[in-house]
């Protein structure tokens, strides 16, 4: 079986390792030269929450050769009807693009490389790239899994192949509607990564901040009033029903989940935003992706969503250079009621 991760990055590295430590021969593929040289000559180092150096198997995208019988997709989405569109020629018959994005990708996928060809993941962990050929896991060991969901036309032998693959690495929860479970890690990502962007943090600095708390609850229950009001059952995450846990309608209610938010992100308070981690390296990030889909949703289902507007519009302003991801960005909110 011929295995491959594209835009093996933060997580893909961390992915990769854990992957070729367990026995799976994986290819690493990544665009950047330097990450994949240090990558071929020192092998990955992971860092963080563990500390292990493994052996890896790393090319640039011009240097593969399919067929694959599967590819994990890791890359940002801007580019993914390209990125589809170069990968399909390379999959075996019954090959599949796993990914592993943010948001609700799965759609667009399908739309270039068919049914039958994608599967949906959700990553309930983190990573930050701290040096070529280096990444630094962000949450603590015991709390990594992956959530995945079958897409129209796959098969059962498909799923259970990657399946077994990635329990190499974790935990992985099947789902029976992945709708469900893109939408609550899409309520985590929107939450932390978003805040966490617009105010140069971490998730810690959202989930334990004075002020972030209480907007990190508003953002959720946005999420949430959207979700449900396009017929989303949100999915548990980890075991957690985290509509249950976080959604409030009382002041009794809110000032409970305000005291359990920094308790259940404890495990996952280090890791950096993606988004950030992208705009600090001068790239434009995808919060059109995150945030800006519970806006658009929001506006489909008649559901205001505006502290998700709000942090579309303070990334958008990073992003164009007219503001710096910082802490006292938390002032933009405060007129919000």
């Amino acid at each position: 079986m011929k295995t491959a991760i594209y835009g093996a990055g933060s997580l893909g590295t961390v992915l990769g390792a854990y992957l070729t430590k367990n026995g799976v021969d994986i290819e690493l593929v990544n665009r950047n030269r330097a990450h994949v040289e240090a990558l071929q000559k020192n092998g990955a180092h992971i860092t963080g929450t563990v500390d292990l150096t493994v052996p890896v198997r790393a090319i640039l995208p011009g240097e593969m050769q399919g067929p694959y019988d599967v590819v994990f997709l890791m890359t940002k989405q801007q580019d993914n009807a390209a990125v589809a569109a170069f990968l399909k020629p390379m999959l075996a018959p019954d090959g599949v693009v796993v990914t592993l994005q943010n948001g609700i990708p799965e759609p667009e996928l399908i739309g270039v490389l068919g049914e039958g060809h994608v599967i949906g993941c959700t990553v309930e962990w983190g990573a930050t790239m701290s040096a070529p050929g280096e990444s630094a896991l962000t949450s603590a060991p015991d709390s990594l899994s992956f959530h995945m969901g079958k897409m129209p036309g796959i098969t059962d032998a498909q799923f259970d192949r990657v399946k077994a693959l990635l329990e190499k690495m974790c935990p992985v929860h099947a789902e029976e509607d992945l709708t469900g479970a893109r939408w609550s890690k899409l309520l985590i990502n929107a939450t932390f990564s978003g805040l966490g962007t617009a105010i140069g943090g971490v998730f810690g600095d959202v989930s334990e901040g004075k002020e972030t708390k209480g907007l990190a609850l508003r953002c959720m229950k946005e999420c949430i009033d959207v979700g449900r009001a396009a017929g989303v059952a949100f999915a548990p995450v980890q075991g957690k029903d985290i509509t249950k846990l976080f959604y409030y309608r009382s002041p009794l209610k809110k000032a409970f989940a305000k005291a359990l938010l920094p308790i259940a992100m404890k495990k996952h308070r280090e890791i950096e935003p993606s988004m950030l981690q992208d705009l600090k390296k001068g790239k434009k990030c995808e919060v059109d992706a995150i945030n800006g889909v519970v806006c658009a949703y929001g506006r489909k289902t008649g559901v205001p969503t505006p502290v998700n507007d709000r942090i579309v519009e303070v990334v958008k302003k990073i992003e164009r250079g007219e503001a710096q991801p910082e802490k006292k960005n938390i002032g933009l909110f405060r007129d919000l009621k």
